[in-house]
């Protein structure tokens, strides 16, 4: 599905003369897990990151053993998919009060891009269950500093 989506992606690149400097990733609750897996996967290739109330722990979605995670089968998964991110700048949301994906897994992730120096930003809402991606994605701060991001070379 990777490959797919990447592909995909190149095709809308050339089609509508997309800014490769400039590939967001951002995605919420699965697709939070979505964007740290991609991100592992390709590193380098997106110019910012946004997961939402994502993870990277099989432990916290039970009954998907047939999806491969980030990291899975090392020492320290978080670390593994920090060293894969580098210095793509980062912002990661969640919801204090999140029951179905454990905030702890948005945390440890983003105290693991700081152990390896990276550029990250964590917003965590206090009285948020798992609909965090509703003030997240209003916060006009976000766009901001996303589209402020782009990889470098080539032209402004």
């Amino acid at each position: 599905m990777q490959a797919q989506a990447m592909r995909a992606l190149e095709e809308a690149i050339v089609e509508w003369n997309g800014d490769r400097r400039r590939v967001y990733l951002t995605g919420l609750s699965m697709g939070g897990y979505g964007t740290w897996a991609m991100a592992a996967a390709y590193p380098g290739r997106f110019a910012a990151l946004v997961p939402v109330c994502g993870g990277i722990s099989r432990r916290t979605v039970p009954g998907l053993a047939e999806v491969p995670f980030p990291g899975e089968g090392t020492a320290d998964p978080f670390a593994t998919v920090a060293r894969a991110v580098g210095k793509t700048p980062v912002w990661v949301f969640h919801g204090a009060k999140d029951t179905a994906v454990d905030p702890n897994e948005s945390r440890r992730m983003v105290e693991a891009i700081k152990a390896l120096g990276g550029q990250v930003r964590y917003t965590e809402y206090p009285d948020v269950g798992h609909g965090a991606w509703v003030p997240a994605y209003a916060d006009p701060d976000l766009a901001t500093w996303l589209f402020a991001q782009a990889l470098a070379g080539g032209p402004e």
